[in-house]
């Protein structure tokens, strides 16, 4: 876009690109949200398992640690929407296996570990290409007001996804697999309607050096290591999402549509905190603030691990997720404006490993740390190592910090 000047949220969501990349990105969110919830109550259904259920997360995980640098060079060297659509696709595909074993009552473990292998090796070249593409379709000055819209859409299909794939499952256990793969093609169909600008710029050769290109960068720059390590060490402690099943049925004394509802609490949280940061960016000292964020999710995390309460878990899990939006944003727009766009990839890609391993590493963490201690105590200790590291992160990285505003 060649505007200079920044504009409402209002006319944002006037332009078509941008609707259109929104409406992309919160239907993956939509399917994923619904695979979170379907998957995660098959697999403890079948196994009773703590163990087992981490276990999702960690699949989920190790193929974007394996595939990191290449889906991060894809980004930068292929046309962007493309590789989106593919990656779209696949997910698609693996949906329909889904409801199909689901329907059929063949669907084992195995089967199901094989289906979300094959969602996290699309989830990794998606998302950071996804990421790439936002700052190319939105006018300049706008960055951080499009990151709250786009995150209120995804939000809005977390709220709804949860619930939806609960009450799905309720009815039949091939059903949101089913709803998956509606979601997963209009995302195919949405992606292709993208009007994308593209700088002129060097591709480069996909040499080793170029491959890891992004890690150079991010060392070279203290506040953005400082920024993604941050969500990789801190949230990594409080995965408490993949205890949701456990707490639905063995300390809520609730069934899979209320394991929706906790799923979707985040969300409604996020939502609103979307709604305010839309309307008012947050333009001054916006490094104490990412840090204030994650000391509130660590606090709501030690809440809602002590509860018995439905009501105030879920508000405990509200406050949780309204807290991490204020950090993904700032975040993201810190991580974005900083990058030149021929390297937006390979950054984004490394960003996301980071993001990957605090939230599906961290399933895996809480699921090992529940099959030893017990859920509960699982996770106060993740609640109480966030915030920990919060403030030891305050003191190893003054510049981020200090910084004051996204520009």
């Amino acid at each position: 876009m060649s505007a200079i000047m920044p504009i409402g949220a209002g006319a944002l969501l006037r332009q078509r690109s941008f609707l259109y990349f929104l409406l992309s990105r919160s239907l993956s969110r939509f399917s994923t949200q619904i695979a979170g919830v379907a998957i995660g109550w098959q697999v403890y259904d079948l196994t009773g398992s703590a163990f087992v259920l981490g276990m999702v997360g960690l699949i989920q995980f190790l193929p974007t640690a394996l595939l990191v640098f290449v889906a991060g060079h894809a980004a930068d060297r292929y046309e962007r929407k493309r590789v989106v659509q593919l990656c779209q696709l696949a997910e698609a595909l693996t949906a329909l296996f889904l409801a199909w074993g689901a329907y059929g009552g063949w669907l084992s473990v195995v089967d199901i570990f094989i289906a979300t292998a094959v969602l996290g090796t699309a989830g990794a070249f998606e998302s950071p290409t996804t990421a790439a593409m936002l700052p190319l379709i939105v006018p300049q000055g706008t960055l951080q007001r499009a990151t709250a819209l786009s995150s209120g859409s995804t939000q809005i299909a977390t709220i709804a996804g949860p619930a939806l794939g609960g009450l799905a499952y309720a009815l039949s256990p091939a059903m949101p697999y089913g709803v998956m793969l509606l979601f997963w093609l209009l995302g195919v169909l949405f992606t292709g309607m993208i009007l994308v600008d593209h700088p002129d710029t060097a591709k480069d050769s996909g040499t080793p050096a170029d491959l890891f290109a992004g890690v150079r960068f991010i060392r070279a720059n203290p506040a953005i290591l400082g920024t993604i390590s941050l969500d990789l060490f801190a949230v990594l402690f409080g995965g408490v999402v993949a205890l949701l099943p456990i707490y639905a049925r063995d300390i809520l004394m609730t069934g899979p549509s209320g394991l929706g509802i906790l799923r979707a609490a985040p969300a409604v949280g996020a939502l609103v905190m979307t709604a305010l940061l839309a309307r008012n960016t947050i333009s001054g000292r916006v490094g104490l603030r990412m840090f204030q964020a994650v000391i509130i999710f660590g606090a709501a995390t030690v809440v809602f691990a002590v509860s018995h309460w439905m009501v105030l878990s879920v508000l405990a899990l509200a406050i949780l997720g309204a807290a991490d939006t204020i950090s993904v944003v700032i975040r993201f727009s810190l991580v974005q404006l900083a990058t030149p766009n021929e390297m937006r990839g390979r950054v984004g890609a490394v960003n996301f490993l980071f993001i990957n391993a605090s939230n599906q590493l961290g399933q895996f963490e809480s699921g090992v740390t529940a099959a030893l201690f017990g859920a509960m105590p699982a996770a106060v200790l993740g609640g109480v190592a966030t915030i920990g590291v919060a403030l030891l992160w305050m003191r190893l990285f003054p510049s981020l910090r200090t910084v004051e505003r996204l520009e």
